[in-house]
């Protein structure tokens, strides 16, 4: 891609702040991108981990997107699983960018607007099963690509997916400046960042931790389903 960039954030209440600023950081970094935070209105909102967003655009007058991104979110992502507008807004937004993307559960929001069926994608590994059931072929990979859209997994992986992006639309040695500027050499301090290496005494913890939140997101997916069948 050459000229100016425009990419799209959508922000919402109770959105995963890093699902937005990891790979926000990766692409704000060639001088060529411009990054706007989509909201439905320019009041800030309060993300999942209580960090205020300001939206820079609204949905109504947000401008032509090369890129459109979809971050996952917390039980607040249920109601923008059903608002006709947002879903609507990236219906049409998915007509003219070059790539439809997501970070986390925000896969799930595109299958919403039924724009991921047909295509392979990933999603945080606790809500894969939901996104398979809205007609996706999941993938359990860190960033998947499948044509136009790129889906990231969860939170951390925006890192990922951004650079992977970043190689796409503007080449590889400016995506290896980008890793190189944030010292991106992840050296984790346990081996617990999937289901495999964390193990049962780990994940089943954590499962029940997450129960309100996979439950809530399950109910809306099966709601999804019916209305498609209806």
């Amino acid at each position: 891609m050459t000229g100016q960039i425009n990419i799209g954030f959508l922000v919402y209440p109770d959105v995963i702040q890093l699902d937005v600023m990891a790979a926000y950081q990766v692409l704000a970094f060639p001088p060529n991108t411009t990054i706007h935070l989509l909201g439905k209105t320019l009041t800030p909102i309060t993300s999942n981990e209580g960090l205020i967003i300001t939206p820079t655009t609204t949905l109504d007058n947000c401008p032509t997107l090369d890129i459109i991104c979809v971050p996952g979110g917390g039980i607040g992502q249920i109601e923008v699983m059903k608002d006709r507008e947002i879903l609507n807004f990236l219906q049409q937004k998915s007509n003219t960018a070059k790539y439809i993307t997501s970070v986390c559960t925000g896969s799930l929001i595109l299958a919403a607007a039924n724009l991921l069926q047909g295509y392979k994608a990933t999603c945080h590994w606790a809500f894969r099963d939901q996104l398979a059931m809205l007609g996706v072929e999941v993938i359990p990979e860190r960033v998947v690509i499948d044509r136009d859209r790129i889906t990231g997994a969860g939170v951390t992986s925006g890192i990922d997916f951004g650079l992977t992006l970043l190689n796409l639309i503007c080449g590889e040695d400016t995506a290896k400046m980008a890793q190189l500027m944030m010292e991106y050499n992840p050296q984790p301090p346990f081996n617990a960042g999937t289901p495999e290496t964390a193990g049962k005494e780990i994940v089943e913890p954590l499962l029940q931790l997450g129960q309100p939140l996979i439950a809530a997101f399950m109910t809306q997916t099966k709601e999804i389903m019916s209305q498609t069948r209806g």
